[in-house]
């Protein structure tokens, strides 16, 4: 008397090798996910990548030149290049709200990739004054003094007008020139590389003796980090000063 016995394809019979398992694939909007997801943990935790929007940076950075910051470094130098998040103003953390439901739809995409629009603007500039620093403009030769001591600084590219002289003259005071400004506490400032096409800390001080009120300052925590490396163009790719 025999019997039948049912065989698992997959196992085999015996006589026959087994058949291999089909792995089951995740659906495809879940592998979407969680690539996103993926990309937004790098992008929070490690490295964010940027685009440069402006000329404020010439000749350092330039327009269309894509950047690459460490979001592990949380110390700030005086002279490091950094990227903070801001709304409309410095003063604000986010943009306004978009009443366009795509435009919402965008901007959050791009909080989580980093590609195109987002609801946080994005400045990148170098750190001049840490808390409790007095920065003024100008010595004698028309350097940035920080402390009373004149920098030294190669990356600038064409900046303000200034007549030796002219900054103790309130109403001659050349462009370059700004009052005695103290960085408050938790607070940076910042200056572009590009001085005379730069809308930065100190734009409304400036061709002024006084400096009272007119600053604008980056808060400690609305710095994303320190610019550490350059991915496009290819031609300039790798690290910047």
């Amino acid at each position: 008397m025999t019997t039948d016995t049912e065989v698992d394809p997959a196992a085999g019979d015996g006589h026959h090798p087994p058949r291999p398992r089909k792995r089951r694939r995740l659906p495809l909007i879940v592998e979407i996910l969680l690539a996103l997801a993926a990309v937004a943990l790098v992008q929070t935790f490690l490295v964010k990548p940027f685009g440069v929007p402006s000329q404020s940076m010439e000749q350092t950075l330039k327009i269309g030149d894509r950047i690459v910051v460490n979001r592990l470094d949380d110390t700030v130098n005086r002279g490091d290049i950094i990227v903070f998040g801001h709304g409309d103003t410095w003063q604000t953390s986010k943009r306004a709200p978009d009443s366009n439901l795509v435009k919402r739809i965008v901007r959050t995409f791009g909080d989580i990739t980093g590609m195109g629009p987002s609801n946080t603007n994005y400045t990148v500039k170098r750190v001049i004054g840490l808390p409790g620093d007095k920065v003024s403009c100008c010595s004698p030769d028309g350097k940035v003094l920080v402390n009373g001591l004149p920098r030294t600084e190669p990356y600038v590219y064409e900046d303000l007008p200034f007549v030796a002289g002219s900054c103790e003259d309130s109403a001659n005071a050349s462009p370059r020139c700004f009052g005695t400004i103290t960085v408050p506490a938790h607070s940076y400032l910042v200056l572009g590389d590009h001085r005379s096409q730069s809308a930065d800390s100190v734009i409304a001080c400036r061709s002024s003796t006084s400096a009272s009120g007119c600053a604008k300052f980056v808060d400690e925590d609305r710095i994303v980090g320190p610019v550490v490396f350059r991915l496009w163009p290819l031609g300039s790719f790798g690290t910047i000063d």
